[in-house]
């Protein structure tokens, strides 16, 4: 029987919880017998003290288990990846049909935009129809039919987590390992996946700051859902400049479509992350050291990802000719402003948490939960990080919904740009944590 003030008062001491205590606690969280007060102690507890390795692997499974917990039968493997957050990165909209062109099964679950980073469900929202919440008979058909399906959790999807989630943020406990930790995994691993890649963004735009950040987060997600019994790797990737020349809803998904088209020049740094977590990806499932990576790029080149997408989008209630004519169903924003330097010189440092809370003021993320986004603004033609500028040359493309949007996000795009001289860009992947990797 739970015990919630024991366990809590026994992690406030620095004791090691027992894994039933743990399992008992989330099963308490979603039936609703723990209190959010007990809630809030046990997350602050966790916060001070930690759980060590073996507590976050019991936590997570508890809270995986709280819920919901798919399981499949499918002709090939069922795989997924999740990113910690950044700003450009839409590499979801690629990498789920790319894997399921080549005999891979994503079933997905994605969240929505988190601070200052976008979420890929408001980014596929952005695309006239497509449903984003629908139930597990519907998840299972499109996986089943299609290879992928990219969709919110749904209710039973271990709600431990999205009880305990909510109180972290008005508690103060949001940055903590173990938290994080048992919050990322619990809903990926309900999916009931046989191998994850981790994308541990690191950077200005990112949550994790600093490569050490980065490098213990990813060791402990590898290190954890390894434990709970799914086979991961992760990988450090820079975030010191947006992953795509393009921040927003609808300017993404544009972004991703044209890559999807063959279009690499549109976003090459997009393109190859997208190529190396995949493989990285059918390498965990048994494929050899870097042919997985080439049979994501042929998916994509050829046109093979792509129509897999289109299928998802008409699948989930989306149109049936994105394939074909997918400019028009991305609805522009009624002001475009191109911003251009104003002298000559470097771009040394791209702030892009700033950027993305640009797009944000712009309406393209939510400030409060209730927020409504309007998915065509943001950002476009963003300048890279060391390019070399004449007066005159684009910085960027401003979109909004009005003229004074507009003018107050040219201000913040400004106030985020810094030339003169830095250092070189960082390379795209900084670390890889492979299973045997993790402590």
């Amino acid at each position: 029987m739970l015990d919630a003030s024991s366990l809590i008062a026994g992690l406030r001491r620095g004791e090691a919880p027992a894994p039933e205590a743990l399992a008992d606690f989330a099963a308490g969280l979603a039936e609703g017998t723990v209190s959010d007060a007990q809630a809030g102690a046990f997350a602050m507890a966790v916060c001070l003290r930690g759980l060590g390795p073996e507590g976050r692997v019991a936590l997570t499974e508890g809270m995986r288990d709280s819920g919901r917990v798919l399981s499949w039968d499918l002709p090939g493997p069922v795989l997924d990846k999740h990113s910690t957050g950044g700003v450009g990165d839409c590499v979801s909209l690629i990498l789920a049909p790319a894997l399921a062109a080549v005999g891979a099964y994503v079933p997905m679950i994605s969240g929505r935009g988190l601070g200052h980073t976008g979420g890929t469900l408001d980014k596929l929202e952005a695309i006239a129809g497509y449903e984003t919440q629908v139930d597990e008979a519907r998840l299972r058909a499109v996986t089943r039919e299609v290879g992928c399906a990219i969709t919110g959790a749904g209710p039973g999807i271990a709600p431990a987590d999205k009880r305990l989630y909510a109180i972290r943020d008005v508690t103060g406990t949001v940055e903590s390992l173990d938290l994080i930790t048992a919050s990322i995994l619990s809903k990926k691993l309900a999916a009931g996946l046989e191998g994850l890649v981790l994308d541990v963004k690191c950077g200005a735009g990112a949550f994790m700051k600093t490569p050490e950040a980065a490098v213990e987060l990813g060791r402990a997600l590898v290190e954890t859902a390894n434990g709970a019994g799914c086979r991961t790797a992760a990988v450090v990737t820079a975030m010191d400049q947006p992953l795509a020349p393009a921040l927003g809803n609808a300017v993404e998904t544009g972004v991703a479509m044209r890559l999807l088209s063959g279009e690499r020049e549109a976003a090459p740094r997009l393109h190859d992350l997208t190529v190396f977590l995949g493989g990285r990806l059918l390498a965990l499932a048994g494929s050899a050291e870097g042919e997985g990576e080439e049979a994501i790029a042929r998916a994509i080149a050829s046109g093979a990802a792509m129509e897999r997408f289109a299928r998802m989008v008409h699948a989930l209630g989306g149109p049936p000719d994105m394939e074909d004519d997918w400019r028009t169903h991305l609805a522009p924003a009624p002001v475009q402003r191109v911003v251009t330097a104003q002298a000559a010189g470097r771009l040394a440092v791209i702030d892009g948490e700033a950027l993305g809370r640009a797009v944000v003021a712009l309406g393209g993320g939510r400030r409060r939960e209730s927020d409504r986004i309007d998915p065509r603004v943001g950002l476009t033609d963003m300048a890279a990080l060391g390019a070399a500028l004449s007066p005159g040359d684009r910085l960027c493309t401003v979109h909004a919904a009005s003229e004074g949007a507009a003018e107050a996000a040219e201000a913040a795009v400004r106030a985020a740009l810094t030339f003169g001289e830095g250092p070189e860009p960082n390379p795209l992947v900084l670390h890889r944590i492979d299973p045997r990797e993790a402590p």
